[in-house]
């Protein structure tokens, strides 16, 4: 059996019960980071010493076989460095493999930073849509931005501080400076902060340099009623950013609330004028 095991973000007082007797008898963890791994068996005083396999980005490909098979004769437990695997960390090709080696995936739940931060954003949380983390190159990041101007849905984001300042001038240039956006910083530690208001605003405070591990939560747009023309508009703008036709028509109908294959078929129209 896989188990993934959500692990605490920042303050040890979040472990669960359920995952400390876990790791007490655990044979088989497969950790992100073995050394971060040995620290936290450590700072939970937990005696017990399984064995450790490294999981990272760099070797899940070649190791995903291999451990489902394991876990099909043994209980593996399956831990990132913070919060629940799988979700902008390592553990989803090994989960794949598992369903697909017919091997059973459970988990413990446990913190998360992502629903940490739209739960105290002050945001819509009815919907909402996890980005991970924007591209590191500008172009890359304004081109991924400009596709979600439309995207309805309250959008939460992971950021490097170092690249919190500029990201955020990006949002601001992609949606407008009318969204709201939270900031959140160092979640369940001692530090931690929410920073809430405009693009501007957050731009003016971020730009002398933030510290920690970040959070953004971003403001769904606002609904509006799209007209075919301004609708076949956003289509060849997404087209031009280098988004697939199709995909391009399906994201303005979710938007708009018009139909894809009209505008599909709009959009080939109006190529061949």
């Amino acid at each position: 059996m896989i188990i993934l095991a959500a692990t605490p973000i920042g303050n040890l007082g979040d472990a669960s019960r359920r995952l400390i007797e876990v790791l007490e008898n655990a044979e088989i963890v497969v950790a992100e980071d073995t050394r971060t791994t040995q620290k936290l068996l450590g700072a939970l005083q937990i005696a017990n010493r399984p064995r450790l396999i490294a999981l990272h980005d760099h070797n899940e490909k070649q190791k995903a076989s291999e451990l489902a098979a394991l876990a099909a004769e043994h209980d593996v437990i399956v831990m990132s460095d913070a919060g629940m695997p799988t979700v902008s960390d390592p553990g989803y090709g090994l989960v794949a493999e598992a369903v697909a080696q017919g091997v059973t995936v459970t988990a413990i739940p446990g913190p998360s930073a992502v629903l940490m931060a739209l739960a105290i954003s002050g945001l819509p949380t009815d919907r909402f849509t996890f980005e991970g983390f924007l591209p590191r190159k500008p172009g890359e990041r304004r081109t991924t931005l400009r596709a979600l101007a439309a995207e309805p849905r309250t959008m939460v984001f992971f950021e490097s501080p170092a690249r919190l300042a500029s990201a955020l001038a990006d949002m601001g240039a992609a949606f407008g400076d009318a969204r709201r956006i939270a900031v959140c910083r160092e979640l369940t530690k001692f530090y931690e902060e929410v920073r809430r208001g405009t693009a501007s605003e957050l731009v003016a405070w971020a730009k002398d340099g933030v510290k920690g591990e970040i959070v953004v939560v971003v403001e769904g747009a606002p609904h509006r009623e799209s007209s075919p023309e301004d609708a076949l508009s956003q289509v060849q703008t997404l087209v031009a950013d280098g988004i697939r036709l199709k995909d391009a028509c399906t994201e303005v109908a979710a938007a708009t609330g018009l139909s894809s294959r009209d505008l599909y078929q709009a959009a080939l129209a109006a190529r061949s004028r």
